[in-house]
C-alpha cells in the first residue's frame, strides 16, 4: 500500500511509520516539519526493517506551497494513495482573553486549513480501484457533548471543525470509491498531551495507539464511511 502521514516526527505519527514501514509492501510518504527527526525515524525503520520504504519530506504545514510539494513527491515515488492519514496537531494552552488571531491562524492552519489542502491535492491520486481510504485525527475534545477544559479552546474547536469536515466530505464522496472516517482520540501519552496537561499520565501509550489507527486505516473502509469513532479509555 501506498501510505501519507502527517506528523510523522513524533508521537503517534512516528509510531504508524514504523508499523507500515514493518511491512515491505508498503511505501510511505512521512511529512514532519524537522528533517533530522524525520531521518533518524527512517533510519530506525532499515534498521528494524532493512526493505522498508520510507519517503521522508520535511514540509511545514504553516506552509502556503503544500500542494506544489506533496503533489511533486506523489508524481515522482508512488503515483498512487490507498490511505492518507491527516495526524499532524498544533495545540495552544492559554485562556480564552489571551489567545490572539496568531495563536488562532497557526491551531487551525494545521488542524483544519493543512487538512482541508492536502486532502484536495491527494483526492486526483486516490487508488480507487481499490476503496481508499482517508482518515483524519481528532480529539475527544472537539466532539460535541464531550467533556471540555480551559484553556484549550482553539484546539477544541479546530477539532470539532475537522470531525464535521469529514462528515462533509462522505456524503460528497460517497459513490467515488474513498472512505473518510475520523477517530476522536482521548488521552495518550505524547508531547503534545503533556503540553496540555503537563504531569498527566495516560494509560494509553503512543505506540497502543498508533497500532489500533494502523489497523483502523487498513480495514475499517471497508466496512464504515463518515463516521466519527471515540478512542478514548480516559480525557483528562
Amino acid at each position: 500500500m501506498n501510505i501519507i502521514i502527517t506528523g510523522a516526527s513524533r508521537g503517534i505519527g512516528y509510531e504508524l511509520v514504523k508499523i507500515f514501514a514493518a511491512d515491505s509492501k508498503n511505501t510511505i510518504i512521512a511529512i514532519a516539519r524537522n528533517r533530522q527527526k524525520l531521518n533518524a525515524l527512517k533510519k530506525e525503520c532499515l534498521k528494524t526493517n532493512p526493505k522498508s520504504n520510507v519517503i521522508s519530506l520535511p514540509l511545514d504545514l504553516q506552509s502556503s506551497s503544500i500542494s506544489q510539494v506533496v503533489t511533486k513527491e506523489i508524481k515522482q515515488n508512488i503515483k498512487s494513495i490507498d490511505i492518507l492519514i491527516n495526524n499532524a496537531g498544533s495545540i495552544v494552552n492559554k485562556s480564552f482573553k489571551e489567545i490572539n488571531l496568531n495563536d488562532l491562524t497557526n491551531v487551525y492552519q494545521t488542524n483544519v486549513f493543512a487538512v482541508f489542502q492536502l486532502i484536495q491535492t491527494v483526492l486526483p491520486f486516490m487508488n480507487t480501484k481499490k476503496r481508499a481510504h482517508i482518515v483524519n485525527i481528532s480529539s475527544m475534545g472537539g466532539v460535541q457533548g464531550s467533556a471540555k477544559f480551559a484553556g484549550l479552546t482553539a484546539y477544541s474547536s479546530s477539532k470539532a471543525a475537522l470531525i464535521c469536515l469529514t462528515e462533509c466530505l462522505a456524503e460528497e464522496y460517497k459513490n467515488k470509491n474513498i472512505s473518510f472516517n475520523c477517530l476522536a482520540l482521548g488521552a495518550a501519552q505524547t508531547e503534545m498531551l503533556h503540553e496540555a496537561f503537563p504531569g498527566y499520565k495516560a494509560p494509553v501509550s503512543a505506540k497502543q495507539m498508533a497500532d489500533f489507527i494502523a489497523n483502523f486505516s487498513t480495514t475499517a473502509h471497508h466496512f464504515i464511511n463518515g463516521k466519527v469513532i471515540p478512542v478514548s479509555l480516559s480525557t483528562p
